[in-house]
């Protein structure tokens, strides 16, 4: 979700620079994209997938999207009744869009977008609350995924899930167990928690 990154076009979009919200409250929303290089929504399919296995609906859980971008991760998970959503975004655009979407859809305080680096986020963050499920799906050709697997969990719920999405297949590192993992066209994505 976040920028810089090469990918195939997000197949399911309703138009040049929007996406769709898929579930829950805000379901067939349509939402602007900010004009950012490289910026790109989740597909819808790979959305659908996801959310099929981490259940319809997130009633109670605390969200955190940690490389926003588009906001369609985080906003999905918001509109499928998450408890509290947490968009960290450093593209000053495309935090602005996010803004945007949250007062466009009324959010409320449920829904924060927090300006800056998702890797000082990791480090300084004293939330308020654990986080259930993270979003991960950094800029691809940086390799963050393994850096911010071991930074997270201090900030994690027992039995937290994490999403990620990377152009390689996805690997478990150490600590960690692979739930369900998938492949749509050179995307590969899966779901992850701390291994027990």
């Amino acid at each position: 979700m976040a920028t810089a990154r090469s990918k195939p076009p997000a197949a399911g979009l309703r138009g040049p620079g929007t996406l769709r919200i898929i579930g829950g409250e805000w379901r067939r929303r349509q939402l602007a994209i900010a004009a950012v290089d490289g910026l790109r929504p989740t597909p819808d399919r790979v959305r659908e997938t996801l959310f099929n296995w981490l259940g319809q609906y997130l009633d109670g859980l605390h969200c955190l999207d940690l490389f926003a971008g588009s906001g369609a991760l985080g906003l999905e998970a918001a509109s499928r009744g998450a408890a509290s959503v947490t968009l960290v975004e450093s593209h000053p655009a495309a935090a602005r869009q996010l803004e945007a979407h949250c007062g466009t859809l009324q959010a409320g305080p449920a829904v924060r977008v927090l300006r800056g680096d998702a890797l000082h986020f990791l480090r300084d963050a004293q939330p308020d609350h654990a986080f259930d499920v993270v979003f991960l799906d950094p800029p691809y050709a940086l390799g963050l995924l393994p850096q911010c697997l071991a930074a997270l969990p201090r900030l994690l719920a027992s039995d937290a899930r994490v999403y990620l999405e990377d152009a390689a297949p996805l690997q478990a590192p150490p600590g960690w167990e692979v739930l369900r993992q998938d492949r749509a066209g050179g995307v590969h994505f899966g779901l992850l928690r701390q291994a027990r």
